[in-house]
């Protein structure tokens, strides 16, 4: 992974602070939805794969919303990787990391976010230059306490801590040095998408920034 890539992470992490975890069950939702995260104050976003809607969203916000930085999440394989970029996904996240899926991105120009939760997961990530990581899922695999841990061994390393985040914790994590913006969905509750609610999700989203910027 060239330190360009890394750079680009840094400057995504920077400008996101919160990377929302954005998942479409309707195409029509699409665009009011990242409208309402952008009202908010979010404009980077993580748009998943874990329904056929996802691909379809990446494309048309990156056509119709081009002041959006939106990304791939829930990538599992080089396929993914591959269909994620050609829809025009500007980074990469996935929930975990094989070799398989490393070896790819390394010759890709698209940078990469992968999943981690142990301390061998960090270290065969690091043999490909990887040093910006997502620690899923977060509350499973020690939140707070792992990140001080890793930040012992993986001095270098900085993380985007996914799962179990939300507004009663989220300062916790980013007030760790080696956090560098953390993951969640809390400002898209379903009954508020259910409902095309998306008032609420701007408020939600500007809420959470809010929260930020008191501590």
């Amino acid at each position: 992974m060239s330190e360009q890539h890394i750079q680009q992470i840094d400057a995504l992490a920077r400008r996101a602070r919160i990377l929302p975890v954005i998942t479409i069950d309707r195409e029509a939702d699409i665009l009011p939805l990242a409208d309402a995260l952008a009202a908010g104050g979010i404009t980077v976003l993580e748009v998943t794969l874990r329904t056929p809607f996802g691909l379809t969203a990446i494309r048309q916000l990156s056509a119709e919303r081009p002041e959006l930085l939106v990304g791939a999440g829930t990538v599992i394989d080089p396929l993914t990787f591959r269909q994620a970029e050609e829809a025009g996904a500007k980074f990469i996240v996935t929930p975990g990391c094989t070799d398989e899926l490393l070896q790819y991105a390394v010759t890709r120009p698209v940078p990469l976010l992968p999943g981690v939760a142990t301390a061998s997961e960090i270290m065969a990530a690091y043999r490909y230059g990887l040093r910006r990581f997502k620690l899923f899922p977060a509350k499973v695999c020690g939140g707070v306490d792992a990140l001080k841990s890793f930040a012992g061994p993986f001095p270098d390393a900085r993380f985007c801590p996914t799962g179990g985040v939300g507004p009663d914790n989220l300062n916790d994590y980013q007030r760790l040095p080696n956090v560098m913006c953390a993951g969640g969905s809390w400002m898209l509750p379903k009954a508020a998408l259910d409902s095309g609610d998306w008032a609420t999700v701007e408020r939600l989203s500007r809420e959470a920034l809010a929260l930020l910027d008191t501590h």
